[in-house]
């Protein structure tokens, strides 16, 4: 069981599931079904191909909404909505988000459409998805920060949720669901004292291909016009995550204002492959890691030297997960990154796909399995371009990781290292794909500075 609702009248559980027990990939295929709250026969509601999944009550209990690959199993990404009539098993999709990557989050109180999350380019909003497949989505939330963990009142009259920008931490915000209408509630942030940060704005440039790509820029603090001052390229992770406009003080993996702080800029591009700019642009990747993406990442890197910014002598990359797969990408693409840190990176396809605990996800966006299509995972794979690395390359990897396992960090070091190129692994004890416990988590950006340091701010 994925996912659960009750009927309003509290007689019915409706739950999502997957068809056979023997699948583990329940992102892949899942159902939907009822049981009577007392026991009973489980009736299945939805059963198609693909993932349906989030199942919600309409508040008069007769129809249920959910998400939905389809009718098809999607491996790299697809959240439509849709409603089954549960008299006559009817099923109605609504009209598509900007994203098509919905988080259900409740009905409205009249029933005429629901409140989803979602990802909008560099934000994160609530929108209002109506039932009429001609209506009209709207976005309820302001798209100059982010809104998470949304949700509605009782009656769906109102709205909250936690919001954030790039120079406020978060705090807790009302609105009547239909206004934009905003209160700030809380102020559990009103006695930190605030160091000076260093601003993040939006930036936009065109990509080899003509693609549209934007990311976020972070200045060092203090920063004067004119000053040239060193780079650092932060990748994200998916490769369908996105950067968004939260708070850049926030604890994270890579802390951003830390990066600032000490004089570096830091750009966090949203190349082709991320959430938050249509089902094209999420799928624009496919068979394509570490080419048009890598176009994307340093058509950006050259928008930041040319806006007079970034000195091309003193660069380095860095990036978790799929950030760390592009890292090793780029090693063996180009050597304009004085210094790199790999984190939790998988630089060989087909020993990812043996051994990570999500192999579908990796077979989907390499379109076949990897003993079907040898050429297309060796393309996409860092390891086999590995005597073309010429900068130092730090490598950190969690010890537990099951996602992306240790090994796919340990093949990379030993390469580096028997090549001769600088490097060094740093093991995160006890740690799945990730660091979680405070301690471990604030040990990563540190680390990663000295390791850049001597390359990008020799002398510093």
């Amino acid at each position: 069981m994925t996912s659960f609702d009750w009927s309003p009248d509290g007689r019915t559980i409706v739950f999502a599931h997957t068809p056979d027990p023997k699948i583990n990939t329940n992102f892949l295929e899942s159902d939907i079904s009822m049981v009577p709250s007392d026991s009973g026969a489980i009736e299945v509601v939805v059963k198609r191909p693909g993932a349906d999944r989030s199942p919600l009550f309409s508040p008069d209990g007769k129809k249920i909404a959910f998400v939905s690959h389809g009718g098809q199993p999607e491996p790299i990404g697809l959240g439509d909505v849709y409603t089954v009539e549960l008299e006559s098993g009817e099923l109605a999709a609504l009209p598509h988000t900007p994203d098509r990557n919905a988080n259900l989050i409740g009905w409205k109180p009249d029933g005429s459409g629901l409140i989803i999350g979602e990802a909008y380019h560099t934000s994160r909003v609530a929108l209002d998805v109506p039932l009429d497949q001609n209506g009209n989505v709207k976005i309820l939330t302001n798209t100059d920060g982010t809104a998470w963990n949304i949700s509605t009142s009782e009656k769906g009259s109102q709205m909250a949720y936690v919001y954030q920008t790039p120079d406020s931490p978060p705090e807790l915000y009302v609105t009547r669901s239909s206004s934009l209408d905003v209160k700030r509630i809380s102020n559990v942030n009103q006695d930190v004292v605030m160091p000076e940060m260093g601003k993040t704005e939006v930036i936009r440039w065109k990509s080899k291909d003509g693609l549209e790509v934007e990311g976020l820029l972070t200045y060092p603090v203090g920063y004067e016009d004119g000053d040239k001052v060193p780079l650092v390229l932060q990748i994200h992770g998916g490769p369908a995550g996105v950067f968004t406009k939260s708070f850049t003080g926030n604890p994270s993996i890579y802390m951003t204002q830390y990066f600032a702080q000490k004089g570096i800029a830091v750009l966090r591009p949203n190349p082709r492959g991320s959430t938050g700019y249509g089902k094209d642009f999420r799928y624009a990747n496919f068979r394509d890691w570490g080419y048009g993406d890598y176009e994307d990442v340093m058509s950006g890197v050259d928008k930041v030297i040319e806006m007079g910014l970034a000195d091309e002598d003193k660069m380095a990359v860095m990036g978790w997960s799929y950030g760390g797969y592009m890292t090793s990408f780029l090693v063996t693409r180009t050597d304009r990154f004085k210094a790199a840190s790999m984190g939790a990176g998988l630089p060989n396809l087909v020993s990812m796909t043996t051994t990570t605990d999500i192999p579908d996800y990796l077979v989907g966006h390499m379109g076949n399995e990897f003993w079907e299509d040898y050429d297309t995972y060796e393309k996409h794979s860092a390891i086999y371009r590995i005597k073309n690395v010429k900068t130092p390359t730090q490598v950190i990897h969690g010890q537990n990781d099951l996602r992306v396992p240790f090994t796919q960090g340990q093949e990379f070091y030993v390469a580096l290292k028997r090549l001769g190129v600088p490097t060094e692994m740093l093991v995160l004890p006890r740690t799945p794909h990730g660091p979680r416990e405070p301690k471990l988590l604030m040990e990563v950006s540190p680390r990663i500075l000295k390791w850049i340091d001597p390359y990008i701010r020799p002398g510093s």
